[in-house]
């Protein structure tokens, strides 16, 4: 039979103490007299005792945990950017002794019904929310005093700390490299245009076109699918194929776009690069292995959740609510769905 694991009682009881006096010296915390303290730990080392975070929690009124929340169509296969980050999270939570509990929600948000249950129990000290998700999610959470990380996504009030992406110079970078490689009709493609993300890479094409003192066609820019998978990148080009001749170049605002768009290409007998040379944005894993590598700008994205979860136990440990705003630099890498040109590698 297997031997019964020891618990924070059996510690209490052979010790002749308190269960909060156990989990203060766990916590080293509060006042315990030398005598008791020594023979809490002499009994805690004989048990070979590990304290749960709920043991932990006792004395320091704090869960252990720390939420990640992001939107069901953000959390695939397809689109695999943001389970990246939550490694990261994961990753960084464990130098902090904290647990990362993962959920997901849909695309509009009701309290009676789609509250996480980790939000129900209060059983998070503190939230990651990635990418957009229902502005009613954020202020429910606001309402229970939870401190809130946002992560690739952030709110015209600006009221949350948050971890962005430097899009705008990703977009330009992107677009030089094209300009680079003497393409001049270079087209645009996204999905939704409201996420803040995608609309500083939309940006960021349209400087780049005004710094070279080009003038934007706007039959070269297609932004009017809702989602953001490989499927969309072949709607996106079909849809400029069908209003004009083919560019020399498509941008597209993530790499799930990209690839849709090279396979629809090939499709139409359309060779890449030597007729459209085509860039993504955020280096997911499969842009290296798809049959025509994906020249992309990475995003460092298990950096992402480190950060996160860095400002979270700083909130917590400073019980500060200053806001702090950190945008991670972006590199292009340079495969072969462009013109080869000489080795390169920027960092914006």
């Amino acid at each position: 039979m297997q031997k019964k694991r020891p618990t924070i009682s059996d510690v209490a009881k052979l010790a002749q103490c308190s269960l909060s006096t156990v989990s203060l010296v766990l916590n080293n915390r509060g006042y315990v007299s030398p005598t008791v303290r020594k023979r809490v730990l002499t009994i805690i080392k004989d048990l070979s005792y590990h304290p749960s975070h709920s043991a932990r929690g006792l004395a320091s009124k704090t869960s252990g945990n720390f939420g990640f929340i992001l939107s069901d169509d953000h959390f695939s296969q397809a689109e695999p950017f943001y389970t990246r980050i939550f490694l990261g999270t994961e990753f960084e939570a464990r130098n902090h002794s904290y647990y990362i509990l993962l959920t997901t929600v849909g695309p509009s948000f009701n309290k009676s019904k789609d509250a996480p249950r980790f939000l129900l129990e209060r059983n998070v000290d503190g939230v990651i929310l990635a990418g957009k998700v229902d502005a009613s999610l954020i202020d429910y959470i606001d309402a229970l005093g939870v401190p809130i990380v946002l992560v690739d996504y952030t709110t015209q009030r600006r009221k949350h700390s948050s971890v962005l992406i430097d899009n705008i110079s990703g977009g330009q970078i992107a677009v030089n490299h094209l300009l680079a490689c003497d393409r001049q009709e270079i087209a645009f493609i996204a999905g939704d245009i409201n996420h803040p993300s995608i609309a500083e890479r939309y940006a960021g094409y349209q400087e780049a076109l005004k710094e070279h003192g080009m003038t934007l066609d706007p039959t070269l820019v297609h932004v009017a699918e809702p989602a953001l998978r490989g499927v969309d990148g072949a709607n996106a080009i079909h849809h400029i194929l069908d209003r004009r001749k083919a560019p020399s170049a498509v941008f597209a605002a993530n790499d799930a776009m990209a690839i849709g768009c090279i396979h629809y290409l090939r499709q139409r007998g359309i060779n890449v690069p030597e007729d459209v040379a085509v860039v993504g944005f955020d280096d997911i894993d499969m842009s290296s292995h798809i049959e025509i590598p994906l020249t992309t700008i990475r995003v460092f994205k298990e950096e992402m959740g480190k950060l996160a979860v860095l400002r979270l136990v700083e909130i917590i440990k400073e019980r500060t609510s200053h806001v702090v705003t950190t945008h991670v630099p972006v590199e292009l890498i340079v495969r072969r769905s462009t013109p080869e040109l000489r080795q390169q590698s920027i960092v914006a």
